[in-house]
């Protein structure tokens, strides 16, 4: 497309060389978004699965249709009989039930009452787990009949199949898992303190209720058979005795017709089953291949204490050899935080063996618990190296050998080999859950102190534990894909074996039962292979092949058991090592991204959680643990790092000002940028997106403080560009009102305190400038007319007319101190005195009035009295003057910050002599009705703007007008003495101003300063005000001045000549000063006379009171011409 366009343009309008960079770049950004919307698309089955991203998820479970009985269809009738043994137990319903029962209620927060509200709801879950129970001791009972049924010591009795050489192994593992389960929920029961207290609350409340059920409107014979229910629930469950009431059971039942406890061979055939389950569990147990074998040494030692209790027979070596497991596996994990210690079960359920063990044995078990724990301490962090080591090099085999592609010549060697792997990662996954199991678990029960580096080892074991997990899930497809190949591979196997089992026993002429039973039994397991590899049919192949022959067992392998082994639910309990987590991975950022890990772990939890039956709703509970772990997710770890992100931003922006070391190689250095790569981590329904976080909270804490500190807005603007640099941010424009980084004290802020600004600040007549007095920082700041300007835009220019009311009144206040001044007895005095002497000598003087004078009135005001930091009332009088002035020269920026305002606002109108008028062109367009008001309102906005850019109001003028009157009335007559004060104000001026620019030398500059205008500005208003300008001129001051100086600077010219041939070199040095000090004082008067001047020209100083009178009056009579009728 882009070679067509350019074949077609002709030479000049040739596509620049930028734009089609730009073309090219976004076409590569498109085919990249097509290609990841292709990929999210695609059902291809080597694709990665993201695991916070899942839409949908696979269950890796065979289906089964056929029904059990269809399964062990049989022409053999007695062999079709004994199959039907299979049970399923819904322990996890009531593991996580009784577990999760109290938790979700903070300890503060409990209402009186709450408690019994709970078990009130919990109690119809312990009937259903009640019911449960019950049902468990019949199924246990009705095992032990079956399998005493089948082999009977009695000669006498029928037999059902030939058993000799038969052995029900499988059925006496299910029944030591049953066995377990109800000894599990015993150790849940010992373990939950909250629910033995809640019970007896809740029966207490009984009570009450019990002796005024009217009160709580409950019929009396309601109550009774509740509290039988109690009772029965209470020592049925609550009392720990519930494995024990099970295992005591009676099993010989004279109605049923089947002898147990005297069926010798039976007791022979359950020892012998104990034993061979028991070899397998102690040879792999505790090895690297170990896989359920901890499961299933509980349900041998569940077994024993059954066995015990029906035939009260002991086998001592048995025995011993079970306790001495416990040194290598000092306990077990039943389920979540519930720890098994076999020692002490096995010595309190069979307590006649117990007896004949010597005690130092039985105390060797339990030391070796703490030994244990101190090595697990001591070697926690070479496991994790060493698993580190195993877990990375086994994801890499998973990811090679699963993206190969399948070779068919090839094809059972590579599913062996995928197979492998498979299973050592299950193997790797096991050892690691048990470890972390254990380990917390035990610190939990011995209530043992946990070191820091124990706990990060731990929680480094838990994300290695999640990594295994998450390298099946991300092959999610290829593994499903493999696992029903191998599974298929295993079955003809099997099929195969069976098959020449098959071939022999048909080929061996003799008739017998046990044949036929055999023979039926391999039809049956036959039968079973032939179809999906399920649990039913997975637990028909074992028994038929126990009757078969003693084939080698069918193994199986199901992905199913990853989840199994990586679960991490039992967490929950062990929350507390999560601030730990948190603080180990903020202060080792780099690897950062194993926070998903944790995260994914701590998820684990929340299908338990949906079983707890205590509160009204399980949200309730999943919300206090998405709270809780969120609360510290804050405190640990995200708002650590938006403080530590904010400080080194404020610490680079502000370099300059060396607040600390900042060296990496002395005081270290973190590279937070880690977290800002991480992918959204999820939990629960939310994701947790650490970049945008720490983003939102920089813009909101920046846009914050730019708005209380406006002058700020630079500062913040670097911050945010440094952060987009350092860290990769994409932080937000604050858009504030636009400021200037000078922008100074605001417009409002000085109009309401103008009384404080007009004392503490000077001002510079010529550059039109306040600058600030005296600071306690190391700057002085300064006003000018952009501050103004700016502030205008910012606030309007109707702020403008209010600063000028706002002068007016402070005006009003200081012109009250200046006429009580100037009525004081002692100074009129002395100016009518000085005003008489003028008159008479003036002819004598040269019409100049004498320096003396002024010098002797300044000094003789200080006999009148000082203040006590040394100023005399001529000071205070001066520095009145000069505020008034201050306050003059205010409102002149005033007016000049207006009209740079206003030009720099209609800049950008071409012409202002000719404005066409939008609301016309809109309306005859025809448009519609608002965007004729829009017209209107713009026509209006730039008529205001250059009606104010070519005018500006006269301020001046102003406030000239509304004191004058006031100021020239008979009744203010001592006022016109004023022209007669200022030469002994100039005086007292200069020598102030001298003395000031002196301090600017010295190192205490305290009251330094080297302009002050504000005095030339009020001592022409005032003047203008009496209208005593050709008073004050006829004085001829300044000539006066200039007079005396130089006629001193002559005589010491003079002196200096005669002195220089004498050789006098003090006398020398001491001219030379005397001369520097008389040039100085010139000097500063020739600034002062040049400033008044100046500011005269502000109030025309050229015309006075009259003359402006008649030239209003001219006019006006200019404006107003007569037509022809009137002339």
């Amino acid at each position: 497309m882009i070679i067509l366009l350019g074949e077609h343009l002709h030479p000049p309008y040739e596509i620049p060389l930028m734009t089609l960079k730009n073309y090219s770049k976004f076409l590569e950004e498109y085919t990249s978004q097509l290609k990841g919307i292709e990929e999210a698309l695609d059902d291809s089955i080597g694709d990665v699965w993201d695991f916070t991203l899942d839409p949908i998820a696979l269950k890796l479970l065979p289906y089964e249709q056929s029904s059990l009985l269809e399964l062990i269809k049989t022409d053999n009738k007695v062999n079709k009989n004994k199959k039907i043994f299979f049970f399923s137990i819904a322990e996890t319903k009531f593991y996580s039930g009784l577990l999760y029962y109290g938790e979700g209620v903070s300890d503060t927060s409990v209402v009186e009452g709450e408690s019994q509200i709970q078990m009130g709801r919990f109690i119809s879950f312990l009937q259903e787990l009640s019911c449960f129970v019950s049902r468990c001791y019949e199924v246990v009972v009705s095992i032990v009949h079956q399998l005493a049924a089948l082999y009977n010591s009695n000669k006498g009795a029928t037999k059902i199949i030939e058993s000799s050489g038969v052995h029900f192994q499988v059925m006496y593992e299910h029944l030591g898992e049953l066995l377990v389960v109800l000894l599990t929920l015993d150790e849940i029961m010992e373990n939950h303190g909250t629910l033995k207290d809640h019970w007896k609350m809740y029966k207490r409340l009984l009570k009450s209720v019990h002796h005024n059920p009217g009160k709580f409107s409950i019929p009396e014979e309601k109550l009774k058979p509740f509290e039988k229910l109690l009772l029965k629930l209470e020592g049925q469950l609550l009392d720990g005795m519930i494995l024990q009431a099970c295992v005591e059971q009676r099993f010989d039942d004279p109605g049923e017709g089947v002898a147990v406890a005297k069926n010798s061979a039976f007791a022979e055939e359950f020892a012998f089953n104990i034993r061979t389950i028991f070899a397998n569990v102690e040879s792999k147990i505790g090895e690297p291949s170990e896989i359920d074998q901890r499961d299933k040494y509980a349900g041998v030692c569940g077994l024993f204490v059954l066995h015990f209790h029906i035939f009260r027979s002991v086998d001592k070596k048995l025995y011993k050899a079970m306790l001495d497991i416990c040194k290598k596996v000092p306990a077990v994990t039943l389920i979540a935080n519930i720890i098994w210690f076999p020692d002490a079960f096995l010595t309190a359920k069979v307590p006649a063996a117990a007896k004949l063990m010597d005690k130092k044995s039985l105390q060797a078990i339990r030391a070796q618990r703490d030994a244990y724990l101190q090595q697990r301490a001591q070697t926690l962090t070479k496991d994790v190296q060493s698993y580190y080591v195993f877990v990375t090099s086994w994801m890499m085999k998973m990811e090679s050998i699963l993206s190969k592609e399948h070779k068919n010549d090839k094809l059972a060697e590579d599913l062996n080999s995928r197979c492998n792997v498979f299973v050592q990662g299950i193997l790797y996954a096991y050892s690691i859950s048990t470890i972390i199991k254990t380990t917390m678990n035990m610190y939990m029960s011995m209530q043992r102190p946990m070191t820091k580096t124990s706990v990060k080892a731990l929680c480094r074991l838990v994300e290695l534990l999640k990594a295994v997990e998450h390298t099946f899930h991300r092959r999610s497809m290829v593994v499903a894909d493999s696992v029903s190949h191998i599974t298929q591979q295993l079955q003809s196997q099997a099929l195969n074996a069976i098959g020449m089992a098959k071939k022999r026993v048909i080929s061996d002429k003799k008739y017998s039962e046990q044949r036929l039973d055999v023979l039926s039994s391999l039809v049956l397991a036959e039968n079973a292979l032939n179809g999906p590899s399920t649990k039913e049919r997975r637990l028909v192949v074992s028994l038929a092949l126990c009757v078969g022959t003693q084939l080698v067992r069918f193994s199986e392998m199901s992905v199913i058991m990853v989840k199994l082994q990586c679960d991490c639910s039992f967490l929950y309990w062990h929350r507390a090592v999560f601030p730990i987590y948190l603080d180990d991975v903020y202060d080792n950022a780099v690897d950062a991204a194993r926070i998903h890990y944790m995260f994914s772990a701590l998820r684990d939890s929340v299908p338990t959680m949906l079983h707890a039956k205590h509160m009204e709703s399980c949200d309730q509970l999943l919300e206090s643990y998405d709270k809780e772990i969120m609360d510290v997710f804050n405190e640990h770890l995200l708002d650590k790092l938006c403080k530590e992100i904010e400080k080194d931003l404020r610490l680079s922006v502000h370099t300059h000002l060396k607040l600390d070391d900042r060296n990496p190689f002395k005081v270290g250095m973190k590279d937070l940028a880690h977290f800002f790569s991480l992918k959204p981590i999820r939990f629960f329904n939310r994701f947790i997106h650490i970049k945008a976080y720490v983003t939102h909270y920089l813009d909101k804490t920046f846009y914050n403080l730019t708005t209380v500190a406006l002058h700020d807005w630079a500062t913040y603007s670097e911050m945010r560009n440094l952060a987009t640099q350092r860290y990769g941010l994409t932080m937000t424009e604050a858009h504030l009102p636009s400021q200037t980084l000078e922008q100074g004290l605001d417009v409002l802020e000085i109009m309401r305190n103008i009384h404080v600004f007009v004392s503490r600040y000077l001002y510079n007549l010529n550059n039109q400038i306040f600058i600030e007095k005296a600071s306690n920082n190391k700057h002085l700041n300064t006003i000018n007319i952009r501050h103004i300007a700016n502030s205008i835009r910012t606030h309007g220019t109707g702020i403008m007319n209010t600063t000028v009311n706002f002068t007016y009144q402070f005006l009003r206040k200081k012109f009250y101190i200046f006429s009580q001044f100037m009525y004081d007895e002692h100074i009129k005095s002395r100016l009518i005195k000085d005003i008489r002497f003028f008159r008479e000598t003036k002819d004598q003087s040269d019409q100049k009035y004498p320096f003396e004078r002024a010098e002797k009135f300044n000094r003789g005001i200080r006999k009148l009295g000082i203040t006590p930091d040394g100023q005399s009332y001529l000071d205070q009088f001066r520095q009145l003057i000069s505020q008034i002035g201050n306050a003059m020269g205010y409102v002149r920026m005033i007016r000049s910050g207006g009209l740079h305002c206003c030009s720099s606002a209609i800049r950008f109108v071409p012409d202002l002599e000719d404005i066409v008028n939008f609301e016309e062109l809109v309306k005859e367009e025809g448009l519609s009705e608002d965007t004729q008001r829009a017209g209107s309102v713009l026509d209006s906005v730039l008529g205001d703007l250059t009606s104010n850019s070519a005018e500006g109001t006269e301020y001046f003028k102003m406030l000239v007008g509304v004191f004058a009157p006031e100021f020239r009335s008979a009744k203010n007559m001592h006022l016109r003495n004023f022209y007669m004060i200022v030469p002994p104000l100039t005086v007292n001026f200069v020598e102030h101003s001298i003395s000031c620019k002196e301090k600017l030398n010295k190192k205490n500059k305290n009251g330094a300063a080297f302009t002050d205008d504000g005095f030339a500005m009020g001592v022409a208003y005032i003047l203008k005000l009496l209208d005593q300008y050709l008073e004050f001129d006829s004085l001829h001051w300044f000539q006066a001045v200039r007079d005396k100086y130089k006629k001193e600077l002559n005589a010491v010219a003079k002196e200096q000549n005669v002195q220089s041939a004498g050789q006098d070199e003090k006398l020398l040095q001491t001219m030379n000063l005397t001369q520097k000090r008389l040039d100085i004082y010139l000097q500063e008067f020739e600034l002062l006379y040049f400033s008044l001047s100046s500011a005269r020209i502000f109030f025309r100083a050229d015309k006075t009171a009259a003359e402006e009178t008649q030239e209003k009056k001219d006019k006006d009579s200019i404006s107003y011409k007569p037509g022809p009728s009137e002339s």
